[in-house]
């Protein structure tokens, strides 16, 4: 047998990438596992995956996507240590919570700079080897916020859907030399990177967007509630690597499944309103000059108030101590 296929993977210190690089590991691959800390993430890794201190499956590379110093370092290091990669996983990334009118510019630029601008570089620096080889894969990790801009999350899905951009321009590019692109759009998983570890918020919950901040919060944690372990994603990288197509979209999860299918056969007024809807958005022009939409649990109690028998009421009522 030969040797290993080599992949590389950004963020692999947490989250998707953390359960990506033990479940390749573990499949046989040679894991280069990219990270800011690797002194401290490498040891979790092997723990994880029973991997020796000289076992050379499991490569620990430091990576900085905000620093082009480190780029340049850790494209060297990834090439000294197995030569050519056969994939490059992209899926270091950092979150935001915030209306626009609310997120700072420093958080745009850093979260462009994460999800597109760095691995760009990293990209550009690996690609000649790769294109020599005449083999390989690129995986770009993607979210639903990047099928359609969410509310609450503009920062987060316009750079999710610049890398999706890049990655369709560039699969182009690459393919007559034997390369191929996959997006995978990841739908709802419990990482750090839906929690204040991973997460920049800038919300005002007590400015003019509060209204809608207060429904998109309720809603937001019933459905972290559905939310699937890490572990479950890297059934989609599996197969995201066995891809032999130029391009490829693939959806992980059914919540990403069902948001790709839906966005293609509806128009984008659908999708807009759809998206409303779920979140709790209120209606156009509802909420002119200072106006507080109702939520439906509060309709339904006017509702209540309405139709039912004040002793009713009355007996309904919380009694006070």
């Amino acid at each position: 047998m030969g040797d290993p296929r080599s992949v590389v993977i950004t963020g692999a210190s947490r989250g998707l990438g953390f359960a990506s690089a033990v479940r390749l590991y573990g499949e046989g691959w040679r894991v280069v596992a990219a990270m800011r800390t690797p002194d401290l993430g490498i040891p979790l890794l092997r723990e994880a995956t029973g991997a020796g201190d000289d076992d050379d499956r499991l490569i620990g590379v430091q990576l900085d996507l905000l620093d082009s110093a480190s780029i340049t370092a850790a494209a060297k290091a990834i090439e000294e240590a197995v030569g050519t990669p056969y994939a490059l996983v992209h899926n270091a990334g950092i979150s935001a919570a915030g209306m626009v009118e609310e997120t700072d510019m420093s958080l745009w630029q850093r979260l462009f700079a994460t999800s597109v601008l760095g691995p760009v570089a990293l990209t550009q620096a690996l690609l000649p080897s790769m294109r020599a080889a005449g083999e390989g894969r690129i995986v770009l990790v993607s979210s639903v916020a990047g099928v359609r801009g969410q509310p609450a999350t503009a920062p987060y899905s316009a750079a999710k859907g610049a890398l999706e951009r890049w990655g369709e321009s560039m699969a182009c590019e690459i393919a007559p030399f034997g390369l191929g692109v996959t997006v995978l759009v990841a739908g709802a998983y419990d990482t750090e990177i839906i929690t204040d570890a991973g997460t920049t918020d800038d919300r005002d919950l007590a400015g003019p967007y509060a209204r809608l901040h207060h429904t998109m919060n309720t809603r937001g944690r019933f459905a972290m509630r559905l939310a699937r372990p890490p572990e479950r994603f890297t059934d989609g990288l599996l197969k995201a690597l066995d891809d032999r197509a130029p391009f490829r979209r693939r959806g992980v999860g059914p919540d990403a499944s069902m948001l790709l299918a839906l966005n293609r056969v509806l128009p984008s007024s659908g999708m807009h309103h759809l998206s409303r809807i779920v979140l709790g958005i209120p209606r156009q022009g509802s909420m002119r000059g200072g106006a507080w939409p109702l939520t439906a649990s509060q309709k339904a109690m006017v509702w209540a108030a309405r139709v039912l028998p004040a002793p009713l009421l009355r007996r309904l009522a919380p009694k006070e101590q």
